[in-house]
């Protein structure tokens, strides 16, 4: 059937994007064990059609792949026939490598990221332009989207929006970390964190960032001196620094 998804893998990442297309589609999933498919279906909330790996038959499906990037061999190994389309999230692992292995009409590799979880990843995807709707259809259940034109532009991205969650958790843990030391409760300055940036997230949508900093910071007060040390702590190349590093990483791994 047309809105039948198929998952090879049932980890994580797979769990948070069956979260997001349970309402709409038909879901199958393909793992090693009826015990850990078993999880996975109670896990979801609703009934899906179990399998196990050895010589399932993906021709003509649309596979959405979540198994751990060093397993591609071995579990194309164990998979039989051709998928229409594979929609792979596995970090450091180029088309190429995704079709010479699975043998499917079509490659897209996506790129979620931890807020998969929650649906608010900012997934950024390329591959095969045939199955560019049909990609971001279904991974737009998951939060926003991006197409990119090229694996390389994938591979920087990975160091943004891939890699980002965690960038923010150490500025969020780091400013939180600040107020305590200045007197606050560890449990306020928690909350008060929480709550800048879940605003700040709404606001960023819509204006530059330059411009949000400039309407915050007034001449000689509180937020210039705080930006200004800031910039003393190199926080700003280090950023830029962080991006480069990520991407050269995804770069040797793929």
């Amino acid at each position: 059937m047309d809105n039948l998804v198929t998952f090879v893998g049932n980890g994580n990442m797979a769990l948070s994007i069956a979260q997001g297309l349970k309402n709409n589609y038909k879901i199958e999933v393909v793992g090693r064990s009826f015990e850990k498919l078993d999880q996975f279906e109670k896990a979801l909330g609703v009934s899906i059609e179990k399998h196990l790996m050895d010589g399932f038959d993906t021709t003509g499906k649309t596979i959405i792949f979540c198994v751990k990037p060093y397993n591609v061999e071995s579990v194309a190994e164990k998979l039989s026939g051709n998928a229409k389309v594979v929609l792979s999230v596995l970090a450091g692992t180029p088309v190429k490598k995704l079709r010479d292995n699975l043998k499917p009409d079509g490659v897209v590799r996506c790129m979620p990221n931890l807020a998969a979880s929650v649906g608010e990843s900012m997934t950024t995807m390329t591959g095969d332009e045939e199955y560019k709707e049909t990609a971001i259809e279904i991974i737009s259940a998951i939060g926003p989207t991006r197409w990119l034109s090229s694996e390389k532009e994938l591979d920087i991205a990975t160091g943004l929006a891939g890699s980002g969650p965690a960038y923010l958790a150490l500025i969020a843990e780091a400013l939180a970390d600040g107020a305590v030391k200045q007197g606050l409760k560890r449990d306020d300055a928690m909350a008060i964190m929480r709550g800048l940036f879940g605003g700040f997230g709404k606001l960023i949508q819509d204006v530059h960032p330059a411009l949000l900093k400039d309407g915050v910071m007034s001449p000689g007060g509180t937020t210039a001196a705080g930006y200004c040390a800031l910039e003393d702590g190199n926080v700003r190349n280090s950023c830029i620094n962080a991006i480069e590093k990520a991407y050269k990483k995804a770069v040797e791994l793929s």
